[in-house]
């Protein structure tokens, strides 16, 4: 009997180093793995172009074995490129970083991207490819924004259908151009889904400008706009690098929340065949280190219960309570249709 018993703990304890060695063996694969991934990587990206320095710089110093190399190109200027691209049979990049999801429903159903389940797909709190060809990366909040210098808030609509007829602020409102911004194009689709094109010709009698969100919160900053319809992560920024008053306005009837994508091409597509990097690279973005690379760049994190937040951000969690859906798919089917009924009633 004492033979029987010391026998089976003999066993579970060979049974249980096996589990521990054969743990410990595949966390060296994993580490090993990612140092010896190697080679080139091209993303195209639509951030910010000092978001995508801090970014590259932490992306060097993870991967030294990797040399990755973001294009910068708003996302009609992407759309554009790759379609160019597409034609000819081979992409210039290898990974793109697109400003919101119906461009990557389109790329997938023209053939082009690369299936990948990741295995930080678990963690996210926003919607992905269930077969691995996209998933949210970072989360864009498209807002309003003013200057308690020149006005004071109870002069400014805080809603975004305010924004549009609030006669108040007639020829002193601001915004992003759907027509090139991916954004603006997700605001424009949301705004369009809520309230109608009726919409878009508010925007028109209230003589809104379409510019640059950097023209915009100068013009804010001077008093020429009153309030402003531009991306949080912008106003963020300014608030913390220059100690700007500029406020952000989380609007009543819905922030409009866009979740950017990360996406990896088709190897026979690709610039550089690379996908094992580019893998690598996706799982990154998606772990709490990529993230927090993703919340020092202003914009909030796609992980469940992350407990960081962009600099002056309210929590993610409180912006979901009041969020203004996106419908991806008409988005994507109907974006020809959105943007040319903007352009005639806007634009005109």
């Amino acid at each position: 009997m004492n033979w029987f018993n010391k026998s089976v703990r003999w066993l579970v304890f060979l049974v249980a180093v096996t589990v521990m060695l054969t743990g410990f063996t595949t966390l060296v694969m994993a580490k090993s793995t990612d140092k010896d991934v190697s080679g080139r990587v091209v993303i195209y990206t639509s951030m910010y172009e000092d978001i995508i320095e801090a970014i590259d710089r932490t992306l060097n110093k993870r991967f030294p074995n990797i040399d990755v190399v973001f294009f910068y190109g708003g996302t009609g200027t992407l759309q554009a490129k790759v379609a160019a691209e597409i034609a000819s049979g081979k992409l210039g990049c290898d990974m793109m970083m697109i400003a919101e999801p119906s461009y990557s429903l389109e790329l997938k159903e023209a053939g082009i991207l690369h299936k990948y389940l990741s295995p930080e797909r678990d963690n996210l709190a926003f919607e992905y490819d269930p077969e691995g060809y996209w998933y949210p990366v970072r989360n864009l909040n498209m807002v309003l924004a003013y200057n308690p210098e020149k006005y004071s808030l109870d002069e400014i609509p805080t809603s975004l259908y305010g924004f549009a007829y609030d006669e108040r602020v007639k020829g002193y409102v601001s915004m992003s151009n759907p027509l090139t911004s991916g954004t603006a194009m997700a605001a424009v689709s949301a705004l369009r889904d809520k309230y109608g094109y009726e919409y878009f010709v508010a925007l028109g009698n209230q003589n809104v400008m379409i510019e640059s969100g950097s023209v915009a919160l100068t013009k804010l900053e001077t008093g020429e706009c009153k309030v402003i319809m531009i991306l949080e992560e912008s106003v963020l920024k300014k608030r913390e690098e220059e100690d700007s008053l500029l406020t952000v306005i989380y609007p009543d009837d819905g922030t409009i929340m866009i979740p950017s994508t990360i996406m990896t091409v088709s190897g026979d597509m690709s610039a550089n065949n690379n996908t094992k990097a580019c893998e690598v690279i996706t799982d990154w973005f998606l772990s709490e280190e990529g993230q927090a690379a993703i919340v020092d760049g202003w914009m909030h994190s796609v992980l469940k219960d992350y407990g960081k937040l962009p600099y002056d951000a309210i929590p993610t969690t409180e912006i979901l309570k009041n969020a203004m859906p996106v419908n991806w798919e008409s988005t994507y089917r109907e974006r020809e249709e959105i943007r040319t009924k903007f352009e005639e009633s806007v634009k005109r």
